[in-house]
């Protein structure tokens, strides 16, 4: 890390996906629990339209201002016949040290704000884009964990090529009576339906077909109970305690109203009460996809417990929420790890990784 009295962040949030309300409240928590003597920080939203707003313009979103007026008053002074206009307002990145991106879902967890920073040379917290990618798609990460024996939900893939060969029977036959229909690339519980017939199984792919093209039919796990751990490192990674969510009787799962609009029904255990053995078991398979999966700086991993005992990885989540009610920074700051330190690990990870990518990279040279 370098040796300045200040170091420059530029903390990225906001994004074009259903969860661009979700990132402004983790970029304001990040924002809060970063110590000011230590960090400058420069905000920049990526708008709903895609657009990177300018610090400034950032700021005054940040600060309460109308986001739909600033957005408008902002893409008057953008030249959009310029190549790159949309991500224009990044030219003060040369004064920019390491860039923490906080967009959840499209844009920010599958790759895509990775692979811009890798090309701008900074170093950057969390995965890089072929991780972030992997980790974000539910149906390339179930077949990796898979094949490495890690044990994950049965499912079916629908996609707009196969999906008038499946009805609610025939799924029904190998992933029993109750199946959950997940867009493979979506987060926060958005376009995800539980099914019980087949009128429930039409209208909720037709749902669910809003957000991606692929569309995970998957097995439901017996009395469920949804727990939660967060790892932290690169090739070494470390694990929290175990979190248990306890959800209301009538929702069945864990929505997005009740992990981002109303959560004062919801009841989290942290850490929960479980076995050794059975800690101990999450605790391995979460460590063991982050390898698998190639993951970097932070994740947290998404695990359904059936009533028999047995643990079912559900998912990971690449860029994890840092809203008030968010799990991967529960976890941590009950694990002793408080949410500033936490920060500054993070920041650690994201130079430690850049350093060691560097390392590898060298100027092509011709054979003669």
């Amino acid at each position: 890390m370098k040796n300045t009295k200040k170091l420059h962040v530029g903390l990225l949030f906001g994004g074009n996906s259903s969860e661009h309300d979700v990132s402004k409240r983790s970029a304001h928590n990040i924002y809060d629990a970063m110590d000011k003597n230590k960090y400058v920080v420069d905000l920049f939203l990526i708008a709903k339209n895609g657009v990177v707003l300018s610090s400034q313009a950032s700021r005054k979103i940040f600060d309460g201002a109308d986001e739909n007026k600033v957005v408008a008053n902002e893409m008057k002074k953008i030249d959009f016949s310029k190549p790159l206009a949309n991500i224009s307002n990044l030219n003060s990145v040369n004064d920019i040290d390491v860039f923490f991106p906080i967009i959840h879902g499209n844009l920010g967890e599958d790759g895509t704000i990775q692979g811009l920073l890798r090309l701008l040379k900074k170093p950057y917290v969390g995965s890089g884009i072929l991780e972030s990618a992997m980790g974000f798609d539910k149906d390339i990460t179930k077949q990796l964990l898979t094949y490495h024996g890690i044990q994950n939900t049965k499912y079916i893939l629908l996609t707009p090529a196969n999906y008038k060969q499946w009805n609610y029977a025939k799924l029904s036959h190998q992933l029993g009576k109750l199946i959950f229909l997940k867009p493979a690339n979506q987060g926060s519980s958005v376009g995800i339906h539980q099914i019980h017939n087949q009128s429930e199984f039409e209208s909720g792919l037709k749902d669910a077909f809003k957000y991606d093209y692929k569309i995970l039919a998957e097995q439901a796990i017996e009395g469920p109970e949804e727990i939660e751990i967060s790892i932290l490192g690169n090739e070494h990674p470390i694990a929290s305690q175990l979190g248990a969510i306890k959800v209301p009787k009538q929702d069945k799962f864990y929505t997005y109203q009740n992990k981002f609009v109303d959560a004062s029904q919801v009841h989290f255990e942290i850490p929960v009460k479980v076995s050794q053995k059975l800690t101990d078991r999450i605790t391995k398979m979460a460590l063991d996809a982050y390898k698998v999966l190639g993951l970097k700086g932070m994740a947290r991993a998404d695990f359904l417990v059936s009533s028999s005992g047995e643990p079912y990885l559900g998912e990971v989540n690449t860029l994890p929420g840092f809203t008030n009610i968010s799990l991967y920074p529960q976890l941590w700051k009950a694990s002793g790890i408080s949410y500033s330190d936490l920060i500054e690990r993070l920041i650690k990870l994201a130079y430690q990784e850049f350093d060691r990518q560097s390392k590898l990279r060298h100027d092509f040279e011709p054979l003669d």
